[in-house]
């Protein structure tokens, strides 16, 4: 009976133990492993998302996302090289055609602000022209465009900022849609309210990563405050022509002005 209590006891320490260790230590990467994997498939999902697809005449486009589902924030793209507003490298930059807030009911096409512009277009937003166009979604700089805020322009970004200064607007989608049949899509991420002065523009004109600013006026005067929001990407998917090239080219306001200076546009003549 001893030399079978000695045999089981040896037993016990040379297998039965390190199998029961091995078990163990098994069980307690499992959450790891479990968790590892999710990391990977998730950063796997995003990398994919986030390059530019190929996008035909006839693509078909992808349902818009619903604000729903833009509870979550993505950093910003920062690994791109920089760039020009035209071919350069192996990257080309297409001009923003409409900007979408599918949440809000906003959808405009996107146009050039006409030379010697005095007051800006209806049923129309436009993109900012500093030292160059900020018009070029994807490149690591700023996209800014503006319009008024009126009655499907950019008065719901407006009536929005007012209530709890915006709040509900983080992590709605936006879409601007490229002239290469491109939908990319932003997530608001800050409001800014009453901004004013000279430096107002300094941050989107320095900007170093793909951004998207809209802005739209808080006041009916021209030295009126103005609202700012602001969106960081998440991703680029195919759309197809229609929807990236809409006919609308905007129009002058009814209301407008009355021209100052002769060849002045968006005013009236």
């Amino acid at each position: 009976m001893r030399r079978i209590g000695t045999l089981l006891r040896s037993v016990f320490r040379t297998i039965v133990k390190p199998i029961i260790r091995l078990v163990l230590d098994l069980l307690g990467l499992v959450p790891a492993l479990i968790a590892g994997a999710g990391v990977f498939l998730i950063a796997a999902g995003l990398f994919y998302y986030l390059q530019p697809v190929e996008a035909a005449p006839n693509a078909t486009p992808t349902a818009a996302p619903s604000s729903s589902v833009a509870a979550y924030s993505i950093p910003p793209i920062a690994s791109i090289a920089p760039i020009g507003p035209t071919t350069s490298g192996s990257l080309t930059a297409y001009i923003a055609t409409r900007v979408t807030v599918p949440a809000l009911g906003i959808d405009l096409p996107v146009v050039t602000s006409p030379p010697k512009e005095q007051f800006p277009l209806c049923n129309a937003a436009e993109y900012l022209t500093l030292d160059k166009p900020l018009a070029y979604p994807g490149l690591p700089q700023a996209t800014y465009l503006y319009a008024h805020a009126r009655t499907s322009m950019f008065l719901s970004l407006l009536t929005q900022s007012q209530v709890n200064n915006g709040a509900a607007m983080i992590g709605m989608w936006v879409e601007v849609y490229t002239d290469d049949n491109q939908r990319h899509v932003y997530q608001i991420t800050q409001v800014l309210r009453h901004v004013s002065g000279s430096s107002a523009l300094d941050t989107a004109a320095n900007a170093k990563t793909d951004q998207l600013w809209l802005q739209t006026s808080e006041g009916p005067y021209e030295s009126s405050t103005k609202l700012q929001v602001v969106a960081q990407p998440v991703g680029v998917i195919a759309a197809n022509e229609a929807d990236a090239h809409p006919p609308g080219r905007g129009n002058v306001c009814p209301d407008a002005p009355r021209c100052k200076t002769a060849g002045a546009t968006g005013c009236r003549g």
